[in-house]
């Protein structure tokens, strides 16, 4: 296609977004390589984003750039030859198989502690905060853990399974305020280290371990963030894992990111640079995934909340950015940019959302079903 029809056909599918190309609208185009438009009609999304990191465009607003996008299914109109690799690839093979998990997740959490530090909460919880009363995002993150931790009706002296700890903070948070014992599993080796210096003094124990392999018995058990990790051909095993370190009077509380349709593969640029062979589970997986195993006692979505919780991230990102310089280039800036900020548009459009998913083992007794938010 020449470059003049590529132009016009990406002018005319923004349109439809009201985007405009050239435009003095916020979430409007700077175009500063005219090559941009072939190479999102062959790469879509990924071309799209390499383009941004290497500066061919830019927009002042990228999060309703992309809530606009998003809206429009623009999206569906190119996806480029990623998509059909990867999932293809999804479908022949398992990419979250225990030989390939650990590399997947130093890929993204081993990028570096400062940079986490800089732009997480004090704790470093790196999931969507509960913002219906929290002013800052110190108390977005500490009113989901009470969410989290008063739907799993916490005691004193229980034992604890965090199923993909980070770097402890929810792990430690849990036995300061909670008086229980806990035990987190990460395949990350910078979280591992970090996460062991903050709750030391605490009874937390964290290790290096896939949640395959992981043998205990708890009281209760918690993931939040992980199952996106998990992949679609371990959906189920996951659940039987959990269940097998659960106690027979036992709640399991999921946390995780999910989507409006049931795939098999993730969008070809977060899949290269942000989160290798992710995806995010529907709520047909989860209740396939769940069936004979758990009973579904609460399913609690807030999505939204992700919005406020990203842009409080890229807030923090940007406002670090001198002191991160010298480790980080500027493609890795307009990189994490890209991806902090797309992802507040996922959410703002409603095609990302965030669920709680409290389970128990045979069903909990009628009377004790007392509201749980």
């Amino acid at each position: 296609m020449a470059g003049r029809s590529c132009r016009d056909t990406i002018q005319g599918w923004l349109g439809e977004a009201g985007v405009r190309v050239g435009g003095d609208r916020p979430w409007d185009l700077e175009v500063r390589d005219e090559c941009l438009f072939r190479r999102v009609l062959a790469r879509g999304s990924l071309g799209l984003g390499e383009a941004y990191m290497d500066g061919w465009w830019d927009c002042p607003q990228l999060d309703e750039f992309f809530n606009r996008v998003l809206r429009a299914r623009l999206d569906e109109r190119t996806r480029g030859r990623g998509l059909w690799t990867a999932a293809l690839r999804a479908r022949l093979f398992n990419p979250q198989s225990p030989l390939r998990a650990a590399r997947i997740v130093r890929h993204h959490y081993d990028a570096g502690n400062d940079l986490y530090e800089a732009m997480l909460d004090r704790r470093m919880i790196y999931s969507c905060g509960y913002w219906r009363r929290a002013r800052n995002l110190d108390e977005a993150q500490e009113a989901k853990l009470d969410l989290i931790f008063h739907k799993l009706r916490l005691e004193q002296g229980m034992r604890v399974l965090d199923v993909g700890c980070g770097w402890g903070g929810a792990a430690r948070y849990a036995a300061e305020r909670y008086g229980v014992e806990v035990v987190g599993i990460t395949l990350s080796e910078e979280q591992l280290k970090r996460g062991r210096r903050y709750c030391a003094g605490w009874p937390v124990e964290l290790l290096l371990e896939d949640y395959r392999r992981h043998r205990g018995l708890y009281d209760r058990v918690f993931s939040v963030g992980m199952l996106e990790h998990v992949g679609w051909r371990n959906y189920r095993v996951f659940m039987r894992c959990v269940r097998r370190c659960l106690k027979e009077d036992g709640l399991f509380l999921l946390h995780t990111i999910g989507g409006n349709r049931s795939v098999r593969d993730t969008d070809p640029w977060i899949g290269r640079y942000i989160f290798p062979d992710s995806m995010l589970p529907s709520l047909a997986q989860l209740s396939a995934a769940a069936e004979g195993i758990f009973v579904l006692e609460d399913l609690h979505g807030f999505g939204p909340d992700y919005d406020d919780t990203l842009r409080a991230w890229h807030q923090n990102f940007e406002s670090a950015w001198e002191g991160l310089k010298d480790g980080y280039d500027e493609c890795f800036r307009r990189m994490w940019r890209y991806y902090l900020l797309s992802c507040v548009g996922a959410f703002r459009a409603r095609r990302n959302q965030v669920w709680q998913m409290l389970y128990s083992t045979k069903g909990l007794p009628v009377d004790s079903l007392e509201s749980v938010r």
